[in-house]
């Protein structure tokens, strides 16, 4: 299958059967950390990037032949490839899915078109999402996201907030760490601040363990994570 994958075992989502929702590996970010290697289309325009009709024939399929599977399934979760928000047609997308399965339907996404009203009005029947955020100030933000000329982290920051005004699931905010970059425990009490003005429903810090789009890219020791567990506070958890 070209759009269906797994399903997979998630520390976070349990047993999760994912979407993509874009090409390999059409994306607004090229992460230093991430683990399926460079982004080959660095981009934030939003289009159709692939035949929904494709998309929903595979789910369909895939539930027809694995129908005592699709029974344990935890989630159904869009992500892939890229970054599923850049797709158009997202928010028709979510709400077949959500005709076709029983389970939780989830959304993990990298928050950079969070801004756009649009993007948060597609996203609305989602029963989770999982945005990220891997810095408050542009310099870092930079430095470990790599993101598409023009998108401001000032801009992401505001898309989190109002996100979480008008989402009526759950948000559990993903903050990946990566030693030397983004862990300073400074930078880390002014990201707290900034985290209570989205105030998700959970916190969940994260650092790499496999091989990663940048060499060099190195987990933060686990003493130094659960000092940064404690000054996020009592929603964080470390996954």
């Amino acid at each position: 299958m070209k759009y269906i994958y797994g399903p997979v075992k998630s520390r976070r989502l349990g047993l999760s059967l994912g979407v993509s929702l874009t090409p390999d590996k059409i994306c607004s970010f090229d992460c230093v950390y991430c683990q399926l290697g460079q982004t080959t289309h660095l981009t934030a325009e939003r289009k159709v990037y692939v035949n929904t009709e494709e998309i929903l024939n595979e789910l369909k399929s895939w539930l027809e032949y694995n129908s005592s599977l699709a029974e344990e399934l935890n989630y159904v979760t869009i992500s892939g490839s890229g970054e599923p928000s850049l797709n158009t047609q997202v928010g028709a997308l979510i709400g077949q899915i959500k005709r076709l399965v029983r389970v939780p339907v989830a959304l993990i996404t990298n928050s950079s078109l969070l801004v756009d009203a649009a993007v948060r009005q597609s996203l609305g029947e989602l029963d989770l999402i999982v945005p990220s955020l891997d810095a408050v100030s542009q310099e870092i933000f930079a430095k470990i996201d790599r993101p598409y000329k023009d998108i401001k982290i000032e801009d992401i920051i505001q898309g989190l907030i109002e996100l979480r005004k008008g989402f009526k699931g759950k948000i559990w905010l993903e903050i990946m760490l990566v030693k030397g970059v983004n862990d300073d425990l400074r930078q880390i009490k002014k990201m707290k601040e900034v985290v209570e003005q989205i105030n998700p429903d959970k916190i969940q810090l994260n650092s790499p363990v496999r091989a990663t789009a940048q060499p060099d890219v190195l987990p933060v020791e686990k003493s130094k994570l659960g000092k940064i567990k404690e000054i996020l506070g009592d929603k964080c958890e470390i996954v």
